[in-house]
C-alpha cells in the first residue's frame, strides 16, 4: 500500500508539463494514433504548458512586488500569511490517504463514461490534489462528530460528489470552450469553474441591462479605442498603473510596463501551442468514439492554461489586483494579506467562462466576488493552519495563520468542506451547497440550451 502510494506521488510530483502530457501520449496510442504523432503532440503540450507556466511565474514576480508595495503604503496590518494555492496543495499531499484519490477520481470518469452520463475523459489527473484538499478538510471537521473512521469515508465521499460535478461542468461548458478557445474536442476540469455557478443568476440579472447584452470581447474594445486595446499596449498602460500606485521610481514604473506588455504579447503566442497538440488528440479520440459508441463524441478535459490566449481573461486578472488590495484593506471581517494569490486566475476565468468574454460584465462579476475569496481564505485560515501544523506540511509559529487569497471555486469549497457543521447548529454551509446545486442546474440547462440552437455567445 505505502509502495503503491509513495509510486503515485512520485509520479504526479512530476508537475503539469510533464505528467499531462504522458496521459496525453498514452490516450493518443490506445484510440489509434502513431506513435512519432502521439509523441510530437504530447511533447508540444508540455511545451505549451511550461511556456504558460513560466509566463504566469513571470507575470506574478513582475506583479506581486508591485502589490506588496501598494500595501505597504497603507499602513494596513493584516495578520493572516497569503501562502498560495501551493500551500493547499501541500497540507492535501500530507494527507496520509492521498494517494487514494486518484483511482477514485479515474474510477468515476470511467464508470460515468461507460454509462454515459459524461462525454469528459478527464486528463487533468495532476489537479488531484483539489478533490483531496476537499477530502482533508471534510475528514477534519467531521472527525469530532463522527470519528476517525467515519469521517474518513465521508471525505472521499464528498471528494467523489466533487469529482461528479467537476465532469458536468466539463461537459456544459464544452461548447462554449471550443467556441471562445477555437480548439475542438477540448474542455475544463478545474474547479476554479464552480464560482461561475454563483455568478449565474447575477450575470442573468446584467444581461437584462441593453448595454451589457451585447458582445464586447476583446476584439470589440479593440473596434472602440483602437491601438489601446492592443495586448502590447494596454499591457504596457496596466503596467505603468500598478507602477506608480507602488510609487516606484520612473527606471521600475518603466521596466513593469515592458513587463507586463511582455506577458499580455505572449500569452496568445504561448496558446497556439496548445492548439497544436490538442487538435490531432482530440480529433483521435473523437474518431476512436464514434467507431465505439455510435452518435457518442468524446471530449478531453484539461487544466485551465489551454485558454490562457484570451486576452479577456488577463484583462480581469490585472483588474482584479488593485480590487482585492482595496477589498483587503476596508473589507469588514476580512484579515488576509492577499500576496502570494494576488494574480488571481481563478475569478478571472469563472468569469469569462459564465460571460462567454463580454468583458464589461467581466469586471462587474469580479468586483463582486473578489471579496468572497478574502472571506473564505480568512475564515479557513485557522482550519487551515491548524491543518498545516497537524500534517506537517508548513512550519509555522506560535499563533501565525496561514491561508490563500484566492482559494480556487472558494464558496464550493468552504461549503463542501464545512457542511458537517450542522452537527454544531451551523446551516451556512448546507445553505451554500442548495444554492450551488440549484443554480448548477440552471447554467447546465442554460448552457444545453445554447448548444442544442448553436446560439452565439453574448
Amino acid at each position: 500500500m505505502s509502495v503503491l502510494g509513495n509510486v503515485i506521488n512520485w509520479i504526479l510530483g512530476l508537475g503539469a508539463a510533464i505528467f499531462v502530457p504522458i496521459i496525453i501520449i498514452i490516450a493518443g496510442l490506445v484510440v489509434g494514433m502513431k506513435i512519432k504523432d502521439a509523441i510530437s503532440a504530447g511533447i508540444t503540450l508540455g511545451v505549451a504548458f511550461t511556456g504558460m507556466s513560466m509566463l504566469i511565474g513571470f507575470m506574478s514576480d513582475a506583479i506581486g512586488p508591485a502589490a506588496k508595495a501598494m500595501l505597504t503604503h497603507t499602513g494596513i496590518n493584516l495578520p493572516i500569511v497569503d501562502g498560495g494555492w501551493t500551500t493547499l496543495s501541500a497540507i492535501a499531499w500530507s494527507w496520509p490517504y492521498a494517494f487514494l484519490m486518484f483511482p477514485l477520481m479515474i474510477g468515476l470518469n470511467i464508470i460515468m463514461l461507460i454509462i454515459n452520463k459524461t462525454k469528459t475523459f478527464n486528463a487533468d489527473l495532476w489537479n488531484v490534489w483539489g478533490k483531496i484538499f476537499t477530502g482533508v478538510a471534510v475528514a477534519a471537521v467531521s472527525k469530532p462528530y463522527f470519528g476517525t473512521a467515519a469521517s474518513i469515508a465521508l471525505a472521499f465521499i464528498v471528494a467523489g460528489i466533487q469529482i461528479i460535478f467537476e465532469l458536468k461542468m466539463a461537459d456544459m461548458y464544452q461548447y462554449r470552450i471550443e467556441k471562445l478557445s477555437g480548439i475542438p474536442g477540448v474542455t475544463c476540469t478545474h474547479k476554479m469553474g464552480f464560482t461561475s455557478i454563483f455568478m449565474f443568476p447575477i450575470d442573468c440579472v446584467l444581461k437584462k441591462i441593453p448595454a451589457l447584452n451585447k458582445r464586447f470581447d476583446a476584439a470589440a474594445l479593440k473596434d472602440k479605442i483602437g491601438i489601446f486595446a492592443e495586448s502590447h499596449v494596454l499591457g504596457f498602460i496596466l503596467g505603468i498603473i500598478f507602477g506608480i500606485l507602488a510609487k516606484y521610481k520612473v527606471a521600475a514604473i518603466l521596466t513593469l510596463g515592458i513587463q507586463a506588455s511582455c506577458a499580455l504579447t505572449l500569452f496568445p503566442v504561448i496558446s497556439k501551442y496548445f492548439m497544436m497538440a490538442l487538435e490531432p488528440i482530440s480529433s483521435a479520440i473523437s474518431a476512436f468514439m464514434n467507431k465505439k459508441f455510435e452518435d457518442r463524441t468524446l471530449v478531453v478535459g484539461l487544466d485551465w492554461p489551454f485558454m490562457g490566449g484570451a486576452n479577456e481573461i488577463w484583462l480581469a486578472v490585472f483588474w482584479a489586483i488593485p480590487v482585492t488590495l482595496l477589498f483587503s484593506m476596508f473589507l469588514p471581517g476580512n484579515e488576509i494579506l492577499p500576496f502570494a494569490g494576488i494574480v488571481n486566475n481563478a475569478i478571472a476565468v469563472a468569469a469569462f467562462l459564465v460571460t462567454g468574454g463580454n468583458i464589461i460584465r467581466m469586471l462587474i462579476l469580479v468586483t463582486l466576488f473578489a471579496p468572497a475569496y478574502l472571506w473564505v481564505g480568512t475564515i479557513m485560515a485557522p482550519f487551515i493552519s491548524d491543518l498545516a501544523r497537524s500534517t506537517g506540511a508548513v512550519a509555522l509559529k506560535a499563533g501565525e495563520l496561514i491561508s490563500c487569497s484566492s482559494i480556487d471555486g472558494p464558496i464550493q469549497t468552504y461549503a463542501f468542506s464545512h457542511v458537517f457543521k450542522i452537527m454544531d447548529g451551523n446551516f451556512f454551509p448546507l445553505v451554500l451547497c442548495v444554492i450551488f446545486v440549484v443554480c448548477f442546474v440552471a447554467l447546465y440547462k442554460y448552457l444545453g440550451k445554447e448548444e442544442a440552437e448553436g446560439r452565439e455567445i453574448n
